[in-house]
């Protein structure tokens, strides 16, 4: 399997299937380990990301660590996250259809490789689109889905806890300790 990843992260970095090639400092593939048991799926890379080539290097990239880390004790070499889109969009605006489906083959081949018990979707974006739905996150989230022979927990934004409070960091607490009762649940 690492392997097969870094094929799959070569091919990737050399990817110019949409226009976020041309204003991209590096392709963010994803970071952690092959054989995680959990997967954490955000919407795309931000600025610190694009300069550093590694998903969720910002404050919010920090409080989603920190999170995983206390509510499931797995550490950054656990887990292995990664975004919907591999390359920053500019002035961080959502991705484009056409930019979501150019990089829909990337995450499907990397979750089939990884194949997690639990994925973590992180907001609204990445929530809709693995569970094919167009509810929003706040109905979503607080529970689990059937994801092919994963379970799908959504969550929160680790942005939108920095800017929503103590009520949101309770619902993200929550999320994420539902993901690591999954965890423990699948290791027994």
């Amino acid at each position: 399997m690492p392997d097969a990843l870094d094929a799959l992260r070569e091919r990737a970095l050399a990817c110019t299937r949409c226009e976020l090639a041309e204003t991209r400092t590096r392709v963010v593939f994803g970071s952690g380990r092959v054989d995680a048991r959990l997967v954490v799926v955000g919407e795309a890379p931000g600025a610190q990301e694009d300069l550093s080539g590694r998903p969720f290097v910002g404050r919010s990239g920090q409080l989603l660590r920190r999170v995983v880390a206390e509510e499931t004790g797995l550490g950054d070499d656990d887990c292995f996250v990664v975004n919907v889109v591999k390359c920053r969009p500019p002035s961080n605006r959502d991705p484009r259809p056409a930019e979501v489906a150019a990089c829909r083959p990337w995450l499907d081949e990397q979750l089939a490789l990884v194949t997690p018990s639990v994925v973590l979707t992180v907001g609204n974006f990445a929530t809709r689109l693995l569970l094919d739905t167009r509810d929003g996150i706040t109905r979503l989230r607080g529970r689990s889905y059937e994801f092919g022979a994963s379970r799908l927990v959504p969550t929160l934004h680790p942005a939108a806890v920095l800017r929503g409070g103590a009520a949101a960091m309770a619902q993200f607490r929550h999320d994420v300790a539902l993901a690591g009762s999954l965890l423990q649940g699948a290791a027994a």
